[in-house]
């Protein structure tokens, strides 16, 4: 036996019938759906290679994997306990990562309020209408034209008040929704969800450039301190050459322009290190902005210089494409995308008609204490079905101007994904090159230090002469200095490569959750928002 079901009859009334019957209303709403649907335009999908297989510099490097990735401690692929300190420091008080928070809690409530356009709306009314005013005016006034006034009173033996007063108490509850059968309610509150989604990939984006900030400043700082003292080394060495220089000219064993090349050199170097100085104290300044105020700490957190044996993992060379899509601008573009869809449909379903329900209920008394007699309850109920007329050429202005936003947002998408493929593109290639140039200081310098090593033994045993020594040394601190700046650009190029693709290239572990989308963050807090 089927199941009995109750349908909605025309004349009002509820009946059973059986199941079959039942659907066309169903097979009305799921037409009705499909409708709503049609309306939201398609989604553009920009073209992207299928991976960034070729390493510029021909070196074999493993293959990368796809899909999820663990970007939220990216920086600890450099490998530097201080650095680590810093980026933490920088997290929980930098004032770019605070607003970039408050902006996304703004979206979010814009995201709430659009959502609640989708429920019911219910509210309560308390009401005291106090009606006081003279009986030859209002209602005396229409009395006595239609000749029941004071004189007909009279003649009853009835007296005329000489004012009308009235006092009415209103309890009651006002409710109202719209039936959103054609989605316009629905697609707000998506394009609303869709706009929190890329405010929350803003706040990524802002986060990354603020740790990316950090880290180059921090690398910045390091290379600096590294500078100052190797230039100082270099001072000493050319203050030694000039004195030996100026003794030897004096002897007659060099000639004039030999002593003031030499004094040169040591001119040059002297006036560097007040110059590595001021650069060295304006990058510690930005540190200080990026942590949020000036720290005391500062100076014992920073080391003197990077560890030589600082081990970076190999960057693999099949790079997938498909990790430019945890780019946060990127996806943040892609967002802004579904908005102006869901908007565009949103706006064209102002063109169909509406229903929406309304009505009240409660009770009405001269007398407080009678709300809740049954007898003095009333309700009243209201069913609107409104379609635009003479505002056509309004809603149509407003699809027009969505469809026109769903426009611009789809280039803007198209020329993010364009612009982060050749950011990644660029960013390989000079870590290639920054990679090769490391490779070969480091092998100069080694052997610029083996030699300084056996000029030091052949001075020591008499076999030559103290200038070629200090000449050796002079070469070996040169290349040191060299090789500190070439490790500052390679860590720049890794930096770059980071940035490029949005934080790491490394799998994340099946069990491992990506903090910031689970909503746990470092200083500034951020929780991400979730939807039906």
């Amino acid at each position: 036996m089927a199941e009995d079901k109750f349908s909605f009859n025309p004349g009002g009334r509820t009946s059973k019938t059986a199941g079959p019957p039942a659907r066309p209303v169903a097979a009305i709403l799921a037409a009705t759906l499909i409708a709503s649907c049609a309306l939201v335009p398609p989604a553009p999908e920009p073209q992207q290679p299928a991976s960034f297989a070729d390493d510029p510099a021909g070196n074999p490097t493993q293959q990368a994997p796809s899909g999820r990735v663990e970007t939220d401690r990216w920086w600890e692929a450099f490998n530097d306990p201080a650095l680590d300190r810093i980026v933490e420091a920088v997290l929980e008080s930098n004032f770019d990562l605070a607003e970039a928070v408050a902006r996304v809690e703004q979206t979010r409530i814009r995201a709430g309020i659009a959502m609640g356009a989708r429920l019911p709306s219910v509210s309560a009314s308390l009401a005291a209408n106090a009606y006081d005013v003279p009986a030859n005016a209002a209602l005396g006034a229409q009395l006595d034209e239609l000749g029941i006034g004071p004189e007909t009173f009279d003649a009853f033996n009835l007296t005329f008040p000489e004012r009308l007063d009235l006092t009415t108490y209103t309890l009651g509850a006002n409710f109202s929704y719209e039936l959103d059968f054609w989605g316009r309610n629905r697609n707000d509150a998506r394009a609303a969800r869709a706009e929190t989604l890329a405010a929350e990939a803003d706040f990524r984006t802002a986060r990354i450039g603020v740790l990316a900030e950090t880290v180059g400043t921090y690398l910045e700082v390091v290379d600096l301190r590294s500078q100052r003292d190797l230039t100082a080394e270099i001072v000493g060495i050319l203050e030694e050459l000039e004195a030996l220089d100026t003794v030897r000219y004096e002897r007659g064993l060099i000639d004039i322009r030999e002593l003031y090349a030499t004094r040169r050199q040591l001119i040059d170097a002297q006036t560097q290190l007040p110059r590595i100085e001021g650069r060295l104290a304006d990058a510690e300044g930005r540190l200080w902005i990026l942590l949020g105020g000036y720290r005391e700490d500062l100076e014992a957190v920073l080391p003197d210089a990077l560890a030589a044996s600082m081990p970076l993992d190999p960057v693999p060379a099949g790079v997938p494409a498909d990790l430019l899509m945890q780019r946060p601008d990127v996806g943040a573009a892609r967002e802004r995308v579904e908005a102006a869809r869901y908007s565009v449909g949103a706006r064209r379903a102002e063109l169909l008609p509406s229903l929406s329900i309304s009505g009240s209920i409660g009770g009405m008394s001269t007398q407080a204490g009678e709300w809740f007699d049954a007898d003095q309850w009333f309700r009243n109920l209201t069913v609107n079905l409104l379609g635009p007329v003479f505002e056509r050429g309004r809603v149509r202005g407003n699809i027009a101007l969505a469809e026109a936003r769903l426009e611009e947002t789809a280039a803007a998408y198209g020329r993010t994904v364009v612009t982060a493929v050749n950011e990644v593109r660029a960013t390989l290639t000079g870590l290639a090159t920054s990679e090769l140039a490391v490779a070969r200081l480091t092998t100069v310098t080694e052997d610029a230090a083996a030699e300084a090593a056996l000029q030091e033994r052949r001075y020591v045993s008499g076999v030559a002469d103290y200038a070629t020594y200090l000449a050796a040394q002079q070469n070996h601190v040169a290349l040191q200095s060299a090789l500190a700046a070439g490790r500052r650009d390679l860590g720049y190029a890794r930096l770059a490569l980071h940035r490029a693709l949005g934080g790491a290239w490394t799998a994340a572990e099946p069990t491992a959750v990506n903090r910031m989308e689970a909503g746990a963050v470092n200083g500034p807090q951020l929780v991400s928002a979730t939807t039906e």
